[in-house]
């Protein structure tokens, strides 16, 4: 995106400052962060803008304007994002715009309906915060996740898909033949089919200290905010392919990356765990189990640890730690809508129908789906062919009944 030169003046404690700076990293939209408390000149600056307060998080625009404390709603219309759809009806709606809900709304437009996309933070999913993407066909040097995203984007562009984001769909539901989709701003739209395709969510390690120093040293994106740690060594929590392929992104900026593995082994790869045990800039502890975040002043600085062997304890001192040891999905919004399995994934038939007619479910967020990009993308395809299959129904059942009504007024 065409956004440059925004600064956001916070601190390492303020939650509404770490929301600004999650929703500014979703988005892919760059910006400078000045701590306020290490940075006296922006301190000032802050005081200054505000007549003396000191609200955080203060953000500047770059024609000179600036927010304070706002919401992602706020934030969302400064920056010119849609936050309402054009109309009330649409043929499909797609909840979630990562690259599955991107590819079912391109071939559905592609074929003539309406669609519409709603996504709850930035277009393109997690694959538009990776750093690169070496494993999808079709690009033999590798792509950024943030170039991969903006292409499928524009291509839905393209084809007439409309775009929502930083929108939360908080409720879904059939009312006879026509299907509602709520967000949590409150607008409502209705369609003749809903795809959900809201992905997953990185898992917490449920430890103490953790809550406590959620972006102030414990972290979940390396993306976002590794380069804060540029000259610094930081931890990498978890032993499989996500694990091993964040902590390659963090050597970037990290002398040393420790990698912190519960297990005796990698889940990851060969590859991957090749690259990781043969890497200069990497330490690999096996049989290491985190069970506690320490930390002074808001901020995290010890991690303590206990080998699954000896049952033995002990501080590390990273200067941050990346948490990647699984995917939660995100399904809350529908449970009471269609079928769940035990870990809260969304049931389907192969045809990536849900437990209620019409809505349909494919990607991160479908049990059994095997959670890879390309998967994604290709479920999002064979999703879109069975939605076609689902419309074609609908209209000429719609047909049907414009008829017998037409032939009862005669």
């Amino acid at each position: 995106m065409a956004y440059s030169n925004i600064k956001l003046y916070g601190t390492d404690w303020c939650s509404d400052c770490k929301r600004s700076k999650k929703f500014l990293g979703e988005q892919r939209i760059r910006y400078d962060y000045i701590n306020i408390e290490e940075n006296l000149e922006g301190q000032e600056f802050v005081k200054k803008v505000q007549n003396g307060g000191l609200s955080i998080p203060t953000i500047v625009f770059e024609d000179g304007s600036l927010l304070i404390e706002p919401t992602n709603a706020q934030l969302a219309t400064k920056l010119g994002l849609s936050t309402a759809a054009k109309y009330d009806f649409y043929d499909l709606i797609i909840v979630g715009g990562g690259p599955t809900g991107l590819t079912t709304a391109i071939y559905a437009a592609r074929d003539g309906y309406d669609v519409l996309v709603i996504e709850r933070s930035g277009l393109g999913g997690q694959a538009g915060i990776t750093e690169r993407l070496d494993n999808y066909p079709g690009f033999p040097e590798g792509v950024t996740g943030a170039e991969f995203a903006e292409r499928v984007i524009e291509q839905a562009k393209r084809f007439g898909v409309e775009l929502l984001s930083a929108q939360n769909v908080v409720r879904v539901c059939n009312d006879m033949d026509i299907h509602m989709v709520e967000t949590e701003a409150g607008n409502k739209y209705c369609s003749n089919a809903v795809l959900i395709a809201t992905g997953s969510t990185y898992k917490r390690l449920g430890v103490p200290g953790e809550e406590d120093f959620i972006g102030a040293g414990v972290h979940f994106c390396a993306t976002c905010d590794g380069p804060f740690y540029k000259g610094r060594e930081v931890a990498v929590i978890g032993g499989g392919n996500s694990a091993v392929e964040e902590a390659v992104f963090l050597t970037r900026f990290s002398p040393k990356v420790t990698i912190l593995v519960r297990g005796a082994q990698f889940t990851a790869s060969k590859l991957a765990a090749d690259k990781a045990l043969s890497s200069p800039q990497m330490e690999v502890r096996f049989n290491t189990e985190v069970v506690e975040f320490k930390g002074a002043n808001h901020r995290m600085n010890a991690v303590v640890v206990k080998n699954t062997q000896t049952n033995e304890t002990e501080e590390l001192h990273p200067a941050g730690v990346f948490v990647f040891i699984g995917l939660s999905p995100n399904s809350q919004p529908f449970k009471d809508t269609v079928k769940v399995n035990e870990q809260g994934f969304i049931m389907t038939g192969i045809d990536f129908q849900t437990s209620m007619e019409g809505i349909f479910a494919a990607g991160d967020v479908r049990a059994a789906s095997t959670k890879q990009l390309v998967s994604a993308a290709g479920e999002g395809a064979a999703a879109a062919i069975a939605i076609r299959e689902h419309l074609h129904g609908h209209d000429a059942h719609t047909m049907e009944r414009e008829l017998v009504g037409s032939s009862a007024s005669t």
